[in-house]
Formats: structure tokens, sequence, C-alpha cells
């Protein structure tokens, strides 16, 4: 591997950046939702919107104490600005949530397109290498033609590798947010259904 990165020439260091970048993107992330998944709780999630169901904000806030997960923080977030706009307070804490998790996505969507660049960079480099050799020492020593020919293949394979490495964990992260935001929505549709039920038979006494 050390030969074949002293072999790629210059291109390689940048390279070599782009790829440690994205195993720190791709290693926080797998991290966070690693987190995410322990702190999530459906039976807490239930039982706040049966306690909503009753109207008992004040145990709703209790019994979600030291709760982490980030549906749950949507909620209360919307519960404790119901008087004002519980919609649009669940839609703010909603845009917040998604905006930590879509941290680090920047970058990878950045490095699967600049790799690439990055290798074809360095095959035009290699290529044109080879043809300065080419012209100054002729057909008689060939050796120090592939040396720029390798260069340029090895850059190539570089860049396409970091890329094509990328776009599995930037897919599979971007479907997490997809699902994550979907769930954030449901939720937060059934606190406004219960909540708006509540101001109906609270009008209608």
């Amino acid at each position: 591997m050390l030969e074949l990165f002293r072999n790629g020439g210059p291109v390689m260091y940048p390279l070599l950046a782009c790829s440690i970048l994205v195993l720190t993107v791709i290693i926080e992330r797998i991290i966070f939702w690693i987190q995410q998944d322990i702190r999530r709780d459906n039976k807490l999630l239930d039982e706040v919107l049966e306690i909503c169901r009753q109207g008992e904000w004040t145990l709703v806030r209790e019994k979600v104490k030291g709760s982490r997960d980030y549906v749950i923080r949507v909620l209360i977030t919307g519960i404790v600005h119901r008087d004002f706009s519980l919609v649009k307070a669940m839609e703010a804490a909603a845009v917040d949530e998604i905006k930590r998790m879509r941290r680090g996505m920047t970058i990878l969507d950045t490095m699967i397109t600049v790799a690439p660049l990055l290798g074809i960079f360095g095959t035009v480099i290699g290529i044109i290498m080879s043809f300065d050799m080419l012209g100054a020492s002729g057909i008689e020593r060939p050796q120090a033609v592939t040396a720029g020919i390798a260069q340029a293949l090895i850059t190539t394979a570089s860049g396409l590798g970091i890329a094509i490495l990328s776009v599995f964990p930037y897919n599979y992260f971007n479907s997490r947010i997809e699902n994550a935001a979907h769930l954030m929505e449901q939720y937060a549709t059934s606190l406004e259904i219960v909540y708006e039920k509540l101001l109906n038979q609270e009008s209608g006494k």
C-alpha cells in the first residue's frame, strides 16, 4: 500500500486527506445513530400521547424528564409552547433535530464528487509526465513512460474507490434521516389531533 501511495504521485496526498475525512464522518455518524437507537423509547412515546389525551400537560413533562429520545423532544417542545403555536413549535424543533442528523452529510456528498475529480486530475498529470518522458528519452526507455501511466491509474483507482465507499454509508444515513423525519411527523400529527380534540371538548362545555 505504501509503495502504491508513493507511485501515485502528489495527488495521493489530497486523496489521503479525503479518505481520512470520509472515514471520520462515517465513524462519527455510525456512533450517532447507535446512540439515537439506544435512546429511542416507543413505550414512553405511547404513554405521552395517552397522558396528552387526558390533558395532563404537567404530568407529561414530569414523565419524560431525562429522556433523550428525539421524537419526545419534538413533542415536548410543542407541549411547552401549546398556548402560542403547538404546530410551529414542533416544526421548528423537528428542523433542529434533522439539522443535527444531517451533520457531516455535506462532507460525504462533497467527497463523492471531489475524490473522482482528484483521481482524474492525477491521471492527467501522469499522462503529461509520460509524454514528457517519452519526448525526452524516446522509445529506447519505455520504463520511464510506464511510471507516469502507473501514476495515472493509481490516482484514478484511489479516487473512484473513495467515492464508491462513500456512496453506501451516504445513502444509508440519508434513509435514516428520512425515516426519522417521517416518525417525527407521525407523532407530531397525532399530538396535534389530540390537542385539537381537547380544545373542541373545552369549547363545547
